[in-house]
């Protein structure tokens, strides 16, 4: 079999912290986004440069400032360890919360974008037949923005599965707990085993050929639609 037992865990991991961090970002991506797309506020380019530093920052750096905040020396680390809850370096709480703040500008930029298009014009019809906050939300922003949260989720979903450097540095290489498919690569390749870092390597290219064709096609079809 091309594939071992730990290369499907290394898989099924892989897709479990993909999943859930991608339903944490747009939970908590949407908000930012929405904020950033209509604010006045002079803290609008301070708080939009924090989502996008992982864009620019080499992700061992993230990676290196996570694992001191996490740690047992840092004010993350001391806080749950007065919780009662240990660490959260080396465990897969941890993997989930760099993911999130690696993957963050991939959903947050999408959405900014999707909601700024919206313009004023749908809310102040909202505003005039009385529709709160709530419900313009879910009548008229979500229904508008729909492209742009099916992009982010996309993004959002290919850019964890594809990352290395920040789960490395904080979740280490543990079977079955944080060793996630690229981990799981690296480790054929520094055990010479290139036949099964081939496979995988195989099968994340034709992933990301996958979704980056499917990205483009729902672009063009919704281009061809309007």
């Amino acid at each position: 079999m091309p594939l071992t037992t730990a290369d499907f865990a290394a898989i099924w991991l892989t897709l479990k912290l993909a999943s859930l961090t991608t339903v944490i970002l747009l939970l908590v991506g949407t908000p930012i986004a929405l904020w950033l797309s209509r604010t006045r506020s002079w803290l609008r380019g301070p708080v939009g440069a924090v989502v996008a530093l992982p864009l620019v920052l080499p992700p061992t750096v993230i990676g290196f400032y996570l694992l001191l905040a996490l740690g047992p020396h840092g004010w993350i680390g001391q806080f749950t360890q007065a919780l009662g809850l240990g660490t959260l370096t080396f465990s897969f709480t941890g993997l989930v919360i760099g993911s999130v703040i690696y993957s963050m500008p991939f959903v947050v930029q999408p959405l900014q974008n999707a909601f700024a298009a919206i313009g004023s014009r749908p809310l102040e019809v909202a505003a005039t037949l009385r529709a709160g906050p709530w419900d313009t939300f879910f009548s008229v922003i979500l229904p508008l923005a729909r492209p742009g949260f099916v992009t982010a989720a996309i993004l959002g979903f290919a850019h964890t599965v594809g990352e290395f450097g920040v789960v490395l540095m904080i979740g280490g290489n543990i079977p079955e707990k944080t060793r996630v498919v690229s981990v799981q690569i690296y480790d054929h390749v520094e055990a010479l085993e290139y036949a099964q870092a081939h496979w995988l390597a195989a099968a994340m290219l034709v992933f990301s050929f996958v979704v980056l064709l499917a990205l483009y096609s729902s672009r063009r079809s919704r281009a061809g639609w309007s």
